[in-house]
């Protein structure tokens, strides 16, 4: 009997020990599980301010519909540096599952991080222009999912337009200043300036003369060897002119304005034109729901090419390839493109024009139907900052602010743009 009891007692002690095992096992590898160790957390870090909100009431569907996903949202934008954020993330530690990337040399930064999703479900269906950013040459390989299609240009206000007796809207740099000075003359601002903003001028508005090149690529793969300069090239002193006509026509103290107030002006109907994107459309309308508008491109000259709007893929999804939630994170980025709900939030909460050849461009307001109509006749610039060294565009922005401030000539802005990208490639 005495053996007996110490045998049970013995199994006891070893039973209890494993019980204690398994238990601190289990807590050790919930990672950010509830309770029940079923669902885990995303997190989701992205720059588009504008969408902020519908973004975060479409995660409640995808909740409800995986509740063993939760996905917590963080969104830094507008006027703040998101790739700065991202890389103070990556290096406190607090790295997103989900996060924005913009491609091209963006994509050679990150690579490292990034999972590939070259055989996800709706890696098929994304149109031609939407896979160029995040294909890999070296590899051939699919490392994010666009977010959508954007362009940009001059905003106009058709309203102040035909008030000003312009019957026809400009295409070429001749034109846009006479429209300009019969806004003036009528009374009204022409341009919303936003010069504090870096990305405006230094990323968007200075894209123009790159994009404009007989060939964009080969002319900035010609910057990176040496073979071609921005110091005497055509389209680079060409952009004097459209500089010149915004901030001579534009709204007072154009370096302090910011991206708020530049389309709250152009909202309001303070001015005429103002240079963004259609993703500036539910922002405009909150303002102004019965706004009569639509794009100009943004001339440099008077030449036939000068009438286009640059339309391109503005980032992408990305997944981290070290999170622990991988496959969760590949469920929520294919639901949102391939769901219903998901589909619906993409065109009509978000008013974007979709990257992909399964989504129908439903509920696009007048600036997404003008981007379609300059796609559609195919007057379109690429994007091509993507493909600058990692920095110029502040520093190009920097140059700008000091020229539109009287400090140094147009000469002098040639020379420093080419001295910045020599000095980063």
């Amino acid at each position: 009997m005495k053996r007996l009891v110490l045998l049970l007692l013995s199994l006891s002690l070893v039973v209890g020990i494993f019980a204690g095992c398994s238990s601190d096992n289990s807590s050790g590898n919930s990672n950010n599980n509830s309770g029940d160790g079923d669902q885990v957390t995303l997190n989701l870090f992205q720059f588009k301010v504008e969408i902020a909100d519908q973004l975060a009431e479409m995660i409640k569907e995808f909740e409800a519909e995986h509740p063993n996903i939760k996905v917590k949202l963080e969104t830094v934008g507008g006027g703040a540096d998101y790739g700065a954020a991202l890389k103070a993330k990556f290096a406190s530690g607090e790295q997103p599952d989900i996060f924005n990337n913009g491609g091209f040399k963006e994509l050679e930064l990150w690579k490292e991080h990034l999972a590939d999703l070259s055989e996800e479900p709706w890696a098929e269906h994304v149109l031609p222009i939407g896979k160029v950013p995040m294909t890999d040459p070296a590899d051939g390989k699919l490392y994010g999912m666009p977010v959508n299609l954007e362009g940009y240009g001059f905003i106009y206000n058709k309203d102040l337009f035909e008030e000003a007796g312009i019957t026809e809207p400009p295409t070429n740099i001749t034109e846009l200043k006479a429209a300009a000075e019969k806004l003036e003359a009528a009374g009204i601002t022409p341009f919303s300036a936003g010069y504090a903003e870096w990305w405006v001028i230094g990323q968007h508005l200075l894209n123009i003369p790159f994009a404009q090149q007989e060939d964009p690529e080969a002319f900035i793969a010609g910057l990176y060897e040496g073979t071609e300069k921005i110091v005497g090239n055509k389209h680079f002193e060409d952009f004097k002119e459209v500089l010149d006509a915004e901030i001579n026509f534009g709204n007072e103290n154009p370096l302090t304005t910011d991206y708020n107030t530049q389309v709250t002006q152009f909202a309001s109907g303070q001015t005429a034109m103002l240079q963004q994107g259609n993703w500036t459309e539910n922002m405009i309308y909150e303002v102004d729901p019965d706004m009569n508008m639509g794009f100009l491109p943004i001339p440099i000259n008077d030449d036939a090419s000068a009438d286009s709007l640059p339309v391109g893929v503005p980032n992408n999804w990305a997944i981290n390839k070290n999170s622990e939630n991988i496959e969760e994170a590949k469920t929520f980025l294919n639901w949102m493109v391939s769901s219903e709900t998901g589909q619906r939030y993409i065109t009509e909460e978000f008013a974007f024009i979709p990257a992909f050849d399964n989504i129908e461009p439903a509920g696009l307001g007048d600036l997404g139907q003008s981007i379609l109509e300059y796609s559609t006749a195919e007057k379109t610039v690429p994007w091509t900052w993507f493909m600058w060294p990692d920095g110029a565009n502040k520093e190009f922005a920097a140059t700008i602010q000091e020229y539109a401030a009287g400090r140094i000539d147009y000469d002098t802005v040639l020379e420093r743009f080419q001295t910045t990208w020599d000095n980063l490639k």
